[in-house]
C-alpha cells in the first residue's frame, strides 16, 4: 500500500498540538523525532526531556485529500512550521530492516549473526539471532558491551542468570561459550517467547536454558550463579540490587549495563557495601560495570 506523509518541522512547544491535529485530520499514525541530531538519554527523576527541534510526521492513505487535511490546522500554527508532503513508496519493511543487520564480532571468539545470513566464520562461536519484538540484537552499545565482557569471561561449566533477558542474546552467548546452564528472566511475555525461540535456533536444549517471569524467578536458589547479568536501566539496577546480589555465588561475577557514564558512580556507590564494581567498558556514553564477589 502506498502512503502520503505530512512532515512538520517545529519546536517542542508546538509538537503536542500538531500531533493532536494530525490525528484529528485522519492520520493513521503519527511519529515525533529529533530534527537536530540531539540525543535524549535516560531522564532524571521528574524530568521530561524534549528535543530542541522536533519533526512531527503524519501518515495518511494515498487517496487522502491533503487540502482537507490542511484545513484542520490554524493558519498561524502552520506558518510557524516547515511543511512538506511526500509520497512514501511501498516497501517490504521487514526486508528493509534485514538488509541493514549484518554479522558482528565481539572479542576474539564470538559472533552474532542474523538467522537469515550465513555465519562469516563457520568455526567461530556464533549466536544465530532473530530478535523478533524483544530488545537485544548486539547493535545497541549496552548489549555490545555485555557481549564483549562475556566473551572475555571463563564461562566453561558455569551457571548464568540473565535478568532482563530480552531476546536472550546474552544467555545464549554464554551457553554457546561453554556455560553449563542459564536462566533468562524478563517481565515482557514477548521477550520470553523470543528467548525460547533463539535458544532453539541455536540448538540449546531446553534443560540448559530456563525462561522465567520475575515472579517465577523468586524461587531460584540463592547464591549459586557464577555469572549474573543485568542489561536494563540505572533505576531498575538500583531497585533490583538485593535480588541480583542474592543470586550471585561467592566468587561469582556481576555484569551490569544499561546505564550512562554519568550514572556509573552512583550505582557503584549503591553496590559498594556488598561488591566492588568498576567500569569494564564504555561506548557512546553507555558503560558496563563488572565486579566479583
Amino acid at each position: 500500500m502506498t502512503w502520503v506523509q505530512l512532515r512538520l518541522d517545529t519546536d517542542p512547544e508546538q509538537a503536542a498540538a500538531l500531533e493532536d491535529l494530525l490525528l484529528e485530520s485522519g492520520a493513521a499514525a503519527v511519529t515525533l523525532e529529533d530534527n537536530a541530531d540531539q540525543p535524549v538519554l535516560e531522564p532524571g527523576v521528574g524530568e521530561m526531556p524534549l528535543w530542541q527541534q522536533t519533526r512531527v510526521t503524519g501518515l495518511y492513505p494515498a487517496d487522502t485529500d491533503m487540502d482537507a487535511v490542511f484545513a484542520h490546522f490554524p493558519d498561524d500554527l502552520l506558518a510557524r512550521c516547515n511543511q512538506r508532503v511526500e509520497i512514501l513508496e511501498d516497501r517490504d519493511w521487514e526486508r528493509e530492516w534485514m538488509q541493514h543487520y549484518q554479522p558482528m564480532q565481539f572479542g576474539e571468539r564470538l559472533w552474532v549473526c542474523p538467522s537469515w545470513l550465513e555465519p562469516p566464520e563457520p568455526d567461530a562461536v556464533t549466536v544465530m539471532l532473530d530478535p523478533g519484538l524483544a530488545f537485544g540484537t548486539g547493535t545497541h552499545p549496552t548489549t555490545a558491551l555485555c557481549l564483549e565482557q562475556i566473551a572475555r569471561c571463563d564461562t566453561d561449566g558455569i551457571s548464568v542468570i540473565d535478568y532482563g533477558c530480552g531476546s536472550g542474546i546474552l544467555a545464549v552467548a554464554a551457553l554457546k561459550l561453554g556455560a553449563a546452564s542459564a536462566v533468562g528472566v524478563d517481565n515482557d511475555p514477548q521477550a520470553l517467547v523470543a528467548c525460547r525461540d533463539n535458544a532453539e535456533r541455536n540448538g540449546i536444549p531446553q534443560g540448559r536454558l530456563r525462561v522465567l517471569a520475575p515472579e517465577e524467578a523468586l524461587a531460584l536458589p540463592q547464591g549459586e550463579a557464577q555469572l549474573v547479568l543485568a542489561n536494563i536501566l540505572a533505576g531498575p539496577l538500583m531497585s533490583l540490587s538485593d535480588t541480583l546480589l542474592g543470586l550471585l555465588a561467592p566468587g561469582g561475577t556481576l555484569l551490569l549495563s544499561g546505564l550512562l557514564d554519568t550514572q556509573a558512580e552512583g550505582l557503584m556507590a549503591h553496590y559498594s557495601p556488598y561488591i566492588s564494581l568498576s567500569v569494564a567498558g564504555e561506548k557512546d556514553h553507555w558503560v558496563c560495570l563488572r565486579g566479583s564477589r
